[in-house]
């Protein structure tokens, strides 16, 4: 009997094809607005989607100082950092990250919805994050994504 078994696709690392999506902060809540960028970041959109390949797409996002928080956010909400030495905690609220980093509200929120692998990371490399609507990746020719 001469049976094919017939497997599932298996994209390879130099056959993916990415694409450039620019999507505007002002627009959405945070944490909507991450878990799709992290469902477009790992490729999980695409039909050739594989859990070992980085299939996923480049996003840029802009107006990241005008990024929606729902309830009392901005003015409860705190990141923490801790540097292992004693008296080493560091709380940034997000009252003040709004003024001086507001990428970094975006970036550590789908940061926490990526793998936390090396493929994790070469993802996140394909998050850029931009305050105000300008950006230097216009060569990239990216499509606006609605979500």
């Amino acid at each position: 009997m001469d049976m094919k078994i017939q497997g599932s696709y298996m994209a390879k690392h130099n056959e993916v094809e990415r694409k450039w999506y620019v999507i505007d902060a002002s627009k959405y809540p945070l944490g909507r607005m991450a878990s799709r960028i992290a469902i477009m970041l790992q490729g999980k959109h695409k039909a050739n989607y594989t859990p070992h390949v980085d299939t996923g797409d480049f996003i840029i996002v802009i107006n990241a100082e005008k990024v929606k928080l729902s309830g009392k956010k901005a003015e409860d909400k705190v990141i923490y950092h801790h540097s292992d030495y004693p008296g080493g905690l560091k709380e940034f609220p997000y009252k003040r990250l709004l003024v001086t980093h507001p990428e970094r509200i975006i970036e550590r929120a789908v940061w926490g919805m990526l793998p936390k692998t090396k493929l994790g990371r070469k993802m996140f490399r394909k998050l850029k994050v931009y305050r105000g609507s300008e950006h230097p990746h216009e060569a990239q020719k990216p499509e606006i994504l609605e979500l």
